[in-house]
């Protein structure tokens, strides 16, 4: 089993803004002073420098654009509803933002089968939209693929039952906890756990501050521990400037990348830096317009495939 990469979805906006159906539980999007077009103009710009600045490197990135008459202002996150398995299986998950339903998209799926990719079965979870119930995909999982682990902070879009049932369909161990942030004076559920939590080779970004049940924090480092990866705590400030939100990936030559944003990669101490890049290169790119209105960053842009090749 492979934790890590060299091929990626993402899906180009066109219709980009402030998705008012999922501000009420993501506390990271913020108004913008911007008329719509603009906004999606400036995310698209930023989009496509993020793409080129991965291609550059070998990262094989398959994009797909999203369609005007499906108005899915947060289909630039594809991460959210699908996953791509070793084994052929690709799982579809049911979404708490009604307009976020429709980025599931069977030509999608259908793009990365003419890339030669081979999909031999579909787990669908989708179902459970109807009870109310959600598991976002990797915005919710942090899977550790090679020690089939998969961490998870409950909230309003990660159903502990549905994380169960993953578990079970795909032989992960759950690793439950809650993770908070501070709003208002009071803490609340971090919506995703891929904002707190970045797990790579061989470390763990992570911000233990959001844990504040002092038995679940142990268990998580115990896990991380055990399974032999560093351990790099970052503050609820620099969380808030994404610098939970990143992806390994591997380029040309099997090179080893840490994907984030400029703001993230800006608010780690050098302490950090030098800690990330004793295992890795870091790979930033200026994503503002796209958190600040979207409040998800550089690991919700991408969709890892690890499917089998034909």
């Amino acid at each position: 089993m492979q934790q890590i990469t060299d091929t990626i979805l993402m899906i180009r906006p066109v219709a980009f803004r402030m998705n008012e159906q999922t501000a009420v539980n993501n506390y990271f999007q913020e108004e913008i002073d911007l008329e719509n077009a603009k906004v999606n103009e400036k995310a698209q710009q930023e989009f496509d420098a993020f793409v080129e600045k991965l291609r550059n490197v070998g990262v094989n990135v398959i994009v797909e654009d999203d369609k005007l008459e499906l108005d899915t202002p947060d289909s630039i996150f594809p991460n959210n509803w699908v996953t791509f398995h070793e084994n052929g299986d690709i799982a579809l998950y049911p979404l708490f933002a009604k307009n976020r339903r429709k980025e599931r998209r069977e030509d999608v799926i259908e793009r990365i089968e003419k890339e030669g990719f081979k999909i031999k079965n579909v787990v669908d979870y989708t179902d459970a939209e109807n009870e109310g119930f959600y598991l976002e995909s990797t915005g919710s999982l942090i899977l550790d693929r090679v020690n089939q682990k998969a961490y998870c902070a409950l909230s309003p879009r990660a159903d502990e039952q549905l994380l169960i049932e993953f578990c079970e369909d795909f032989e992960f161990t759950p690793v439950i906890f809650t993770a908070n942030q501070t709003v208002d004076g009071k803490r609340a559920a971090i919506y995703h756990t891929n904002v707190m939590m970045c797990l790579a080779e061989n470390f763990s970004v992570i911000c233990l501050e959001t844990i504040d049940d002092a038995k679940e924090k142990k268990n998580v480092v115990q896990h991380l521990k055990d399974d032999g990866k560093e351990i790099i705590a970052i503050t609820e400030a620099q969380m808030h400037n994404f610098a939970g939100n990143m992806l390994q990936v591997r380029g040309t030559n099997d090179k080893k990348y840490l994907v984030m944003s400029a703001a993230a990669h800006k608010s780690l101490t050098e302490d950090q830096v030098s800690a990330i890049e004793k295992h890795c290169e870091i790979l930033s790119t200026d994503l503002t317009t796209i958190e600040t209105c979207g409040g998800g960053s550089a690991r919700c842009m991408m969709a890892e495939i690890f499917l089998p090749k034909e």
